[in-house]
């Protein structure tokens, strides 16, 4: 996700940027937050199941990115740097203005345990699939649906 957001910033932006933070913001400000290729494999992985999703939807906690009303389940797509998950791009902080990113990603991370929270005491199922989750792990935690 991040990676297209870095190609569209031109080589020549790069090495003629003196301001490492105009840079870095606008890379930022270009990464997507609906409808990721993560998501859409999601979405590829269930519609065969022949379930009727919707997305994004903002009447619930933590507006899940997908959630399937007649099975009272939501599923979370999160992206690995924006949401501290343990592997080599999550546990990345970048090098400018570390404390930021560093407060920024930690109530990130306490807001994602708040919105699980909120969602299962309202009875719903919550999944969180992660950016650099394997086909294989995402199938797995995706077949918790068909039981």
């Amino acid at each position: 996700m991040w990676k297209k957001a870095a190609r569209e910033v031109t080589k020549k932006e790069r090495t003629e940027s003196n301001d490492v933070g105009k840079l870095r913001s606008r890379i930022m400000r270009a990464v997507g937050s609906k409808a990721t290729s993560c998501e859409r494999t999601v979405r590829d992985y269930l519609r065969p199941l022949g379930v009727r999703m919707r997305y994004n939807v903002a009447s619930l906690p933590g507006k899940p990115d997908i959630v399937i009303p007649s099975l009272r389940f939501a599923i979370f797509v999160h992206g690995c740097f924006w949401h501290g998950h343990g592997c080599r791009r999550g546990a990345r902080i970048p090098k400018t203005n570390a404390a930021y990113w560093t407060a920024k990603i930690a109530r990130n991370r306490a807001r994602d345990r708040r919105n699980a929270a909120a969602l299962r005491r309202a009875g719903w199922s919550v999944v969180s699939i992660w950016e650099c989750d394997s086909g294989r792990v995402r199938e797995r935690k995706l077949k918790a649906l068909r039981e």
